[in-house]
């Protein structure tokens, strides 16, 4: 019966715990959905001080940004998929990797488009004070993502530098 008892007792704890993590796991469900990143929109309206009438048409002209880009950067994946499927291939044809990567390239050029004609409307819904923040803002980023690739920061009053031949 004492034997009973406590297989009684694990039982029922280990019913509670699975309750338990089945609840956070499912309740967390919700915070795994992918939704548009707020912090960049966010870190650019406080940085530079937008009014509420500049939030606002802030907001309006940014529908649909983030899905773009998320669209065109699946596809550039999904063109990579194919493009490497190949690489199993016995034979490749020279055209049918020209034509993938030029799909890549096309797509690549559609983003790189995006975000300039993105940054530009926020340039736009700028005051000239705000404008200059602005600008800093960007090729702050711009070093950032320079030194990301191992590329010393461009001091001031320097030129820009060419990157060091390659030694083998």
């Amino acid at each position: 019966m004492k034997k009973n008892v406590i297989l009684y007792i694990l039982l029922i704890f280990l019913i509670v715990v699975n309750v338990f993590f089945l609840f956070t796991y499912i309740g967390s469900q919700n915070d795994r959905l992918p939704r548009e990143p707020q912090g960049n929109k966010d870190f650019i309206v406080k940085e530079l001080g937008f009014n509420a009438e500049q939030i606002a048409k802030f907001k309006a002209n940014n529908v649909g940004h983030h899905e773009k880009i998320m669209k065109l950067s699946d596809d550039v994946k999904g063109l990579k998929d194919l493009l490497f499927d190949k690489l199993s291939d016995v034979y490749v044809q020279e055209s049918s990797i020209d034509s993938i990567t030029s799909l890549i390239s096309e797509k690549e050029k559609e983003k790189a488009k995006e975000v300039f004609y993105h940054f530009k409307m926020i340039q736009e819904l700028s005051t000239d004070k705000q404008k200059e923040k602005f600008k800093t803002i960007i090729i702050d980023a711009l070093r950032q993502g320079e030194q990301g690739q191992q590329r010393p920061p461009i001091r001031e009053g320097e030129e820009h530098r060419p990157p060091p031949p390659n030694r083998q």
